[in-house]
């Protein structure tokens, strides 16, 4: 049980990672657009239990662990009713996912359906650009 010492329950910002996600490296995508924004990174169950590329304290949803940020994105996320009842709480839910029947939908208030390594990096190219 890796902890890192983030708390993801205070942050304004939170970028969550799923299983959309092929690598651990890809995940740095993640990391960047998070720093971008001013947040921070969580992640759905299988990141942190059953791939154990994030540490447990970046798990959003474990023993209720709830987040309320400004804004919580969902990227590769499916959206189970676990992980869900954790996010609720947030001011806004954007969701990106390649399936467009994904559950997640149903809960967020802005979605794009398409392929995660398509649109986080044109997203951290707008972003990095903004800031010229």
């Amino acid at each position: 049980k890796r902890r890192e010492g983030v708390d993801i329950s205070s942050a304004d910002v939170v970028v969550g990672v799923g299983r959309g996600f092929r690598s651990k490296e890809d995940l740095n995508m993640a990391f960047r657009l998070a720093e971008l924004l001013g947040g921070v990174v969580g992640c759905s169950r299988p990141i942190a239990a059953d791939y154990g590329w994030l540490p447990e304290d970046r798990w959003i949803g474990i023993s209720a662990k709830k987040i309320r940020p400004k804004l919580y994105l969902a990227i590769g996320i499916s959206g189970a009713p676990q992980h869900m009842s954790a996010v609720m709480d947030s001011k806004l839910i954007a969701a990106i996912n390649k399936d467009k029947n994904a559950p997640i939908f149903q809960y967020a208030d802005y979605g794009v359906v398409g392929d995660l390594y398509q649109v986080v990096p044109a997203l951290i190219r707008l972003l990095e650009e903004a800031r010229k």
